[in-house]
């Protein structure tokens, strides 16, 4: 015979102030859980917005990122002949690109920060379809000028519209701002690749990457098998938007990793403070338990009886954290990006995936929590209590 659900439900509200400790505790680990989830998918998600399925990005053979990457002008010129790539009214969408990595002081703090500062061309903004100029203009070619990612025009000193900053020996003026709809150009400057080349005392033939557009995103595979093919070239072919992922996954990983242990540590204290509440319902109920064995309620009734209430408990503290975390959907945070060693801003991403991954979790707190008190009240003497009476 089974214990109604509603028994179980009167004994949390019985017990509500101990309950609610327990609740407390089981709500602040949840929402550590999914906060620092949501971290880690916020990351994530901006480097991947950052690249296109229906472009490519080009590198040295051997390269892990476009910072240690070398291209040469000549063989930019044989990846703008090669099958699948896209042409606009200036010729083929291949933008030839130089990175550099310049401090700037924060507005928030005045201390220094590095920005990624990207040399490319009008036919780099051509390719990416989600850069769109907001303010000002872009920048013109064979001029120090500069256009500012909206992070970046709202995170630095000194480089909103109409700002001058100098480094790499030259005075540079900022005569524009975009928007990259969210992803990682958001946080870089960017300038004449001719121009940051020059100031950086760089080959005028050199360059670190060429980001390519292709006529559509099933070309990718010619692309690569003419480049393989062509013996004056040994480069590197891939979707764009998969080396942003493979950008992402070292921050994310360790976001999610030490997030994950923190969170553990922090349930395992949740765990004991259930412990606490349902042994102390037990001791509490001793005398009810055994009326009930002695009606006729099994030791299994008793037990999951006594698992329905763990779970009450933990299951009011998983949406209570999950509402409490909320709050951090969209909140704009910024962390160093190693492969860069730039800043970059990102936001949190709290999804439902996230939100039902942490009640689950909550769940199985009230799971490992309330076994053991389960078992010790099926196991109460019922004679011993019933005298007790």
């Amino acid at each position: 015979m089974a214990i109604p659900l509603a028994y179980s439900v009167r004994s949390v509200k019985a017990r509500w102030r101990s309950a609610g400790i327990a609740v407390l505790g089981i709500a602040g680990t949840v929402a550590v859980f999914v906060g620092v989830l949501a971290l880690a998918r916020g990351f994530e998600a901006t480097l991947v917005a950052s690249g296109s399925p229906g472009n490519a990005l080009v590198r040295r053979a051997g390269a892990t990122a476009e910072m240690d990457s070398v291209i040469m002008a000549d063989q930019i010129r044989v990846i703008e002949h090669a099958p699948g790539v896209a042409r606009g009214r200036d010729g083929p969408l291949v933008s030839p690109e130089i990175v550099v990595v310049v401090a700037f002081p924060l507005k928030s703090t005045g201390t220094d920060a590095n920005v990624q500062v990207r040399g490319t061309s009008t036919r780099g903004l051509a390719a990416r379809d989600a850069v769109k100029v907001v303010d000002g203009r872009f920048f013109r070619p064979g001029l120090t000028e500069l256009v500012a990612g909206r992070h970046v025009a709202n995170t630095y000193a000194g480089l909103g519209l109409a700002d001058t900053v100098r480094f790499g020996g030259v005075t540079w003026t900022v005569v524009g701002t975009f928007d990259a709809g969210g992803s990682a150009f958001d946080s870089e400057l960017w300038g004449d690749a001719a121009v940051l080349s020059q100031a950086y005392q760089r080959p005028p033939n050199m360059f670190q990457s060429a980001v390519v557009r292709l006529t559509s995103p099933d070309a990718l595979p010619a692309l690569t098998e003419a480049l393989a093919r062509d013996p004056r070239v040994t480069l590197r072919i891939e979707r764009e938007v998969d080396y942003f992922r493979k950008q992402s996954r070292q921050v994310t990983t360790l976001i999610t990793v030490l997030g994950t242990a923190v969170a553990l540590v922090m349930g395992i204290g949740a765990v004991f403070g259930a412990l606490n509440t349902m042994y102390a319902a037990v001791a509490d109920r001793a005398r009810e338990i055994a009326m009930m064995r002695a009606l006729g309620f099994g030791a299994g009734s008793v037990v999951t009886s006594f698992i329905i209430e763990a779970l009450c408990i933990t299951a009011v503290g998983g949406v209570l954290g999950c509402v409490v975390v909320l709050p951090l959907n969209g909140l704009t945070t910024g962390t160093m990006n190693w492969q860069t060693l730039s800043h970059l801003a990102f936001a949190f991403q709290v999804t439902p995936a996230l939100l039902l991954a942490g009640f689950v979790f909550s769940l199985l707190m009230g799971l490992v929590g309330g076994v053991a008190p389960a078992i010790s009240a099926s196991r109460q003497p019922i004679a011993l209590a019933l005298r007790e009476l």
